[in-house]
């Protein structure tokens, strides 16, 4: 197939790159495509425009790009570029394919579980319509209502609803290594609050399960089945380790530190990939303290 990935050069991107640079042509936007061509090599096509793309040749979509949520305190205007780094080229993107005469068959579309705002311990699944209105939300709202506009006879849309990624080498993980490997780690806020995460290797084999399943679309939640509190995260990553938990984290200190993008480490979602489990999709990592062994930490 002849593939376009966005947002290529993140940690979800470069590992579907790895998967498929041998299996597939792909293309890949970057405004930094010099630098990202020497990333990935002569096997990847490199644009830095969607108007160098021509939608009439391609296969399928895979629209991953966007400012990380948790990079930086949400100013104003930080939250304008979270928003626009996502609506702004989903909307391009969907214009392109509408526009195409033989359009790609598959748009695969990133979103995320803080679509479904801040819940309590109630496993939710897709179906869930009680969402809390917060930031989180509106961001994910949006995003999904721009790509669910490429739909059509010719065009399926997926829209996968991730959970936090453990990886060893970026996204959340990375950043919360360094207290816990010093013995720093602890609880945060109440740690009631549940964390809704996914190894890496099964949400890359989630994209490459709905490119091969023609007759799927719709809402994925792309999470492992088995979702846990903020305190059981902390134990299993403790051990993981061979750390002490010695310094919680009081829900005012987050407050103060992050303003109110700390409404991501305070509150949750319990989060359930049920349309996944039951259109066959077997996780390989469905535990964490699994998942977390499995792991270069």
């Amino acid at each position: 197939m002849r593939i376009l990935i966005t947002g290529a050069s993140g940690l979800i991107g470069s590992s579907l790159v790895q998967l498929w640079q041998n299996q597939h042509q792909l293309v890949v936007l970057s405004r930094s495509a010099h630098q990202v061509q020497k990333q990935f090599g002569v096997a990847v096509k490199v644009v830095s425009t969607l108007a160098e793309v021509d939608f009439n040749q391609l296969d399928a979509v895979v629209n991953l790009a966007g400012e990380p949520i948790a990079n930086r305190r949400w100013t104003k205007a930080q939250k304008h570029r979270i928003c626009q780094s996502r609506w702004q080229l989903t909307e391009e993107i969907v214009s392109a394919i509408q526009q195409a005469s033989t359009p790609p068959h598959t748009l695969i579309n990133a979103s995320a579980v803080g679509f479904y705002g801040r819940q309590s311990a109630e496993a939710i699944d897709e179906n869930y319509q009680s969402y809390y209105p917060e930031f989180s939300h509106d961001i994910c709202a949006r995003w999904e209502n721009l790509a669910n506009r490429a739909r059509t006879e010719q065009t399926r849309v997926c829209i996968l609803r991730i959970g936090i990624v453990l990886a060893p080498n970026g996204g959340a993980l990375k950043k919360m290594l360094p207290p816990f490997k010093l013995g720093l780690g602890g609880v945060i806020g109440n740690g009631e609050q549940y964390m809704s995460w996914i190894h890496i290797d099964d949400l890359i084999e989630i994209f490459e399960f709905l490119t091969k399943q023609p007759t799927l679309h719709g809402v994925f939640n792309a999470t492992a089945p088995m979702a846990v509190s903020n305190k059981q995260w902390t134990k299993v990553l403790a051990e993981r380790l061979k750390k002490p938990t010695l310094l919680p984290m009081p829900a005012f200190v987050v407050k103060l530190l992050f303003g109110e993008m700390s409404d991501l480490l305070l509150f949750g979602q319990n989060v359930y990939p049920k349309r996944l489990l039951d259109n066959g999709f077997q996780f390989k990592y469905s535990q964490l303290r699994v998942a977390l062994q499995h792991l270069k930490l």
